[in-house]
């Protein structure tokens, strides 16, 4: 349970998508430690972070209700073999957001293994095939290098004259529905999915997500 006592969270509308590794569904409260420890961790200084207890428990009780009053949201990651959390994709637009947002983020000690892609390009196929989205953006600290590298392998694109949060973001511009589906892109982004789930993969260079 989270630390500020005990409380019930009904998910039952929020759907529940399967990968190869992974099931996203949506957040309990046996997952806010794994939270709490990341937002206030170096880990979520493009975030917004670190954040103390109380601002990590006020941003949770956020995730939760933005499925309430958007219709969608971001969900747990989890692993399919061990249940454990590992992170947290989806959609994002809280108030003042100029445009809807696929946003992702993993614990500190789970980069490197692909989930964030895996994770991501599932929640994007669930808001533009099942939910009729015709486009989103990712709006991101120029010198988080790990999620511009995300976004450009979704096939994003850095987008300079779309309207930023606060100014000191960068706009990267998913490409649409029709853009993407049964493209060579497509078809990219799921061939490097299963070579993260094949356990003889060992990618080299940098350990992005």
């Amino acid at each position: 349970m989270m630390d500020t006592g005990s409380f019930s969270i009904h998910t039952e509308n929020i759907p529940t998508l399967e990968t190869r590794r992974l099931i996203l569904r949506g957040p309990e409260a046996e997952d806010y430690p794994d939270f709490k420890a990341t937002f206030s961790s170096y880990r979520s200084r493009f975030m917004g972070g670190p954040l103390n207890s109380y601002e990590a428990w006020m941003l949770y009780a956020a995730e939760i209700g933005h499925w309430n009053i958007r219709g969608y949201g971001m969900w747990m990651i989890h692993l399919k073999d061990t249940g454990e959390t590992v992170g947290m994709t989806g959609g994002w637009m809280p108030a003042k957001w100029p445009e809807r947002e696929i946003a992702w983020i993993i614990w500190p000690d789970k980069g490197g293994h692909g989930y964030a892609l895996e994770a991501t390009h599932a929640a994007r196929n669930y808001f533009y095939y099942s939910q009729g989205w015709e486009g989103a953006v990712s709006y991101i600290d120029p010198k988080n290098l790990d999620s511009i590298r995300l976004a450009e392998r979704l096939g994003a694109k850095k987008d300079p004259d779309a309207a930023t949060i606060d100014g000191s973001d960068a706009v990267y511009r998913h490409p649409s529905p029709e853009a993407l589906k049964g493209t060579q892109l497509e078809h990219g982004i799921e061939m490097e999915i299963a070579h993260y789930a094949d356990p003889l993969f060992k990618p080299k260079g940098w350990a992005i997500d």
